[in-house]
């Protein structure tokens, strides 16, 4: 099996997306115009939703390939060692692009967890789809794409419908890409600020979803309920109450979380579709109570069990 490839003995999922290089600051207050602020401390780690989602699975113990663009500048080698060290397999469908990764620079503040993010994200890199694609979805119990690389999103969720691969879009916003995508989605896990054309409320963003061919979908809205529609059924998932330290990519981290509990599942049905998004806000609601995106998982923590 070539290296990359998860084995089958553990859950294994592919995740397609944005890979970025985060430089996360936490901040006593966001600073007005001209002015300089000394961090309380900091973080650098590899981002992106695609790249987050990814990290979760592998940590909760599944088999995590990312597909993304990384390419040959330097700043690309501290995004690999952290992938390595989460334990991520990285298909870097840059290959030898000499570009610098997009960089996240992103602001916490202390006393509410508020984020502030500026990043390039994929803009200015076409990625296209490697040649193996199809051996890599064959070897994957679910796919995970975030839309961020339209052309290599719409090439896995359609390699996925070949192989009957169950697809899952993290729709973090409404993109020129998405509605190639939708008819392809088997589920749709959205943020409040996914707007669909002539949508405003989560009730008609689900409606929207449904009736572009997507099977399940759910609306997160940070610390109110997740909202859940599939094929005849609808409700609603409380999010755990927390001491918010940092939000950042708590929506990514639920939906690694989220791919990890449908593969142990092993199948669809409403029961299972809750159950999924209950463990998924359980384990998102925790990482928020610590700052950046790794640290809950270097202290242990095991929100799930609470």
């Amino acid at each position: 099996m070539e290296p990359g490839f998860p084995s089958r003995e553990r859950p294994r999922a592919l995740f397609a997306g944005l890979c970025t290089l985060d430089i996360i600051q936490s901040v006593a207050y966001v600073p007005a115009a001209n002015e300089k602020v000394t961090a309380l401390r900091q973080a650098v780690a590899a981002g992106g939703p695609a790249t987050n989602a990814a990290v979760t699975f592998a940590y909760l113990g599944g088999q995590a390939t990312l597909l993304t663009g990384v390419g040959a500048h330097p700043l690309a080698e501290g995004i690999r060692a952290d992938l390595r060290l989460a334990g991520v397999d990285l298909i870097d469908a840059a290959g030898n692009d000499g570009a610098s990764p997009p960089v996240s620079s992103i602001m916490v503040t202390a006393r509410s967890g508020e984020r502030s993010v500026v990043s390039l994200n994929a803009a200015g890199r076409a990625l296209r789809p490697p040649a193996r694609l199809r051996a890599m979805v064959d070897c994957a119990q679910i796919v995970l794409i975030d839309a961020h690389h339209g052309g290599l999103a719409l090439a896995a969720a359609r390699a996925a419908r070949a192989h009957g691969r169950l697809c899952i879009l993290d729709g973090g916003s409404w993109r020129d890409g998405t509605p190639d995508l939708l008819p392809l989605v088997d589920v749709a896990v959205c943020a409040a600020g996914f707007r669909p054309p002539g949508t405003s409320t989560t009730r008609q963003k689900l409606d929207y979803l449904l009736g572009s061919g997507v099977g399940w979908a759910a609306i997160t809205n940070g610390a109110a309920p997740i909202t859940w529609a599939g094929p005849g059924v609808r409700g609603q998932i409380p999010v755990p109450a927390v001491t918010v330290a940092d939000t950042l990519g708590a929506g990514d981290i639920l939906h690694g979380a989220f791919a990890y509990a449908i593969c142990e599942r092993r199948g669809l049905d409403p029961a299972g579709f809750r159950s999924a998004l209950e463990f998924s806000a359980k384990v998102a609601a925790g990482a928020c109570e610590s700052f950046g995106t790794r640290t809950w998982m270097r202290s242990g923590s095991r929100p799930w069990d609470r």
